[in-house]
């Protein structure tokens, strides 16, 4: 399997994340792509994209909730980032409306600039649509032009998100929220097909059930596909293959 979305070189992790990555190797997780937060996490991801070359996957964006009134201060030092080693996707990149409304139209410009890198370097963008998520689906419709990929990362709209977004040649990331019961989305999760599915974890956020409320690690990520398998009746072994098919293609990585 392969964690798609997983911020392990969080302050909560760091410290013992030769243990989290080997248990999350024992349970199947070959790979862990880390999408990066502002300029104050390139540090660690960086080290552990070296420590752990070909398992810690380093993609480098700034977050929408990071984007404040010095963004383009910002955006210029995670540029100089960007262009200065390999990464495998753009992000995490897009819109916010939970946590501060503040500066939407600076996350809209952002984002739009962050797309541009994505269109030209033909790299994955890694899409965070927290109650934005009908925006979020519409700035990426419209900048489209056939040479767009990318996942919307904690995918949890309806059906008819879902189609919209998927209209877009994007693939959807599920992670823990689909096991929660109040999420209601598995008959949006029913719905997908299934070459448009990857797996995610977003540790050390929204741990799934059983572990809801607790620190998230990558080695849950079982957890997450058995959900998914159970409400599309089909074997965690089934999800396990074609979720990472998806991720390969959707990163570029030769088997």
């Amino acid at each position: 399997m392969i964690d798609t979305h997983a911020h392990i070189y969080a302050d909560e992790l760091i410290k013992d994340i030769d243990t989290l990555i080997d248990e999350a190797k024992e349970v199947g997780v070959s790979q862990i792509f880390m999408p990066n937060i502002d300029s104050s996490s390139i540090k660690g991801l960086h080290k552990l994209a070296d420590d752990y070359p070909n398992v810690c996957m380093p993609m480098m964006g700034l977050h929408p909730c990071y984007v404040k009134a010095d963004y383009k201060e910002q955006l210029g030092n995670i540029r100089d980032q960007y262009l200065s080693r390999k990464y495998f996707g753009v992000g995490e990149v897009g819109l916010d409306y939970y946590w501060d409304k503040t500066f939407v139209k600076q996350q809209k410009l952002a984002f739009e600039e962050q797309i541009a890198w994505s269109e030209s370097d033909h790299l994955p963008l890694i899409i965070h649509s927290r109650d934005s998520l009908d925006d979020t689906i519409s700035m990426v419709a419209s900048a489209q032009t056939g040479y767009l990929s990318g996942v919307f990362h904690c995918f949890n709209g309806t059906v008819e998100q879902a189609k919209k977004a998927l209209d877009t040649g994007f693939y959807l990331g599920l992670g823990g929220v689909v096991t929660f019961k109040n999420a209601k989305l598995d008959e949006m999760v029913a719905y997908l097909p299934q070459d448009r599915i990857v797996l995610e974890t977003d540790a050390p956020y929204l741990a799934p059930h059983p572990h809801r409320g607790k620190t998230n690690l990558s080695k849950y990520l079982p957890v997450i596909a058995q959900k998914i398998g159970d409400v599309r009746e089909q074997s965690l072994e089934v999800v396990a293959d074609y979720t990472t098919v998806n991720a390969k293609r959707l990163f570029k990585i030769k088997s």
